[in-house]
């Protein structure tokens, strides 16, 4: 599969505007041979913890992913703050919308919310690790701060060959974005797409650095100031050829 990472610029807290602004660079990312778009974490509000923010599960970011999905016959997939029923809507979650063609929709909630920045106080945390197989490739979902847990990326790897990590991820720490998503792949022996945004927002700036970096920790195809459509090509024949040649994964107690 070819996946596309979409590095983009988000205008804060007005959906219609990311959503009109978007929808030309995930048509791009189609028509170049991608089978799965990733954009970037709250990519259709900005990291904003403001409550008016929050959408029903299933809201209007969700529906522009699966749009966009049927539109393309592609999987597309972007964080939004969603409520589900029953839920507290003042503290959403941060929920990892992925949409296939066909109306299929995974939800991974994010599990660490950053409470350097207060996420705690305003988001709820998921509890649920997510996998999905398409096409043969088995897929683990993950947002932005945890990266900085390996223990979930550890749990997972036997059955991942692509862990996907959409982030609102600040300029002030950057090495530490580019450095662990290297690690990560390098330690799990999978494929990691890093999908950051560009421009600013309320208090922060940021410098994007996406890459794509293959099971051995190469950079596939990396990123840095501007908006940009990052392509590679993933392969799970890779990952088991890199896993068989070095047997690290069955060596951990």
């Amino acid at each position: 599969m070819r996946i596309a990472a979409i590095q983009h610029d988000i205008s804060w807290e007005d959906r219609e505007a990311n959503f009109e602004h978007l929808a030309p660079m995930v048509a791009g990312a189609a028509a170049s041979g991608a089978g799965l778009a990733l954009l970037t974490e709250t990519f259709s509000t900005g990291f904003s913890m403001s409550a008016r923010v929050a959408e029903p599960e299933g809201g209007p970011s969700s529906q522009f992913l699966q749009g966009q999905a049927k539109e393309h016959g592609i999987w597309v997939g972007g964080t939004c703050p969603e409520v589900p029923d029953g839920g507290d809507p003042q503290r959403p979650f941060n929920s990892f919308v992925l949409a296939g063609p066909d109306g299929t929709t995974h939800r991974y909630r994010k599990i660490h919310p950053f409470t350097y920045g207060r996420e705690h106080e305003r988001f709820s945390a998921g509890d649920q690790l997510v996998t999905v197989t398409i096409d043969g490739l088995r897929i683990s979902l993950f947002v932005c701060y945890d990266l900085r847990f390996a223990d979930e990326f550890w749990q997972l790897a036997t059955g991942t060959d692509v862990y996907l990590v959409p982030a609102n991820w600040p300029a002030p720490r950057r090495l530490h974005w580019q450095t662990l998503l290297q690690a990560r792949a390098i330690e799990n022996q999978a494929y990691v797409v890093g999908c950051n945004r560009v421009g600013s927002a309320p208090g922060n700036e940021y410098v994007g650095d996406s890459r794509i970096v293959s099971p051995s920790g190469e950079l596939l195809a990396t990123a840095a100031v501007g908006e940009s459509v990052l392509l590679a090509d993933v392969d799970a024949a890779t990952v088991a050829e890199v896993r068989d040649t070095f047997r690290f994964l069955p060596d951990r107690r």
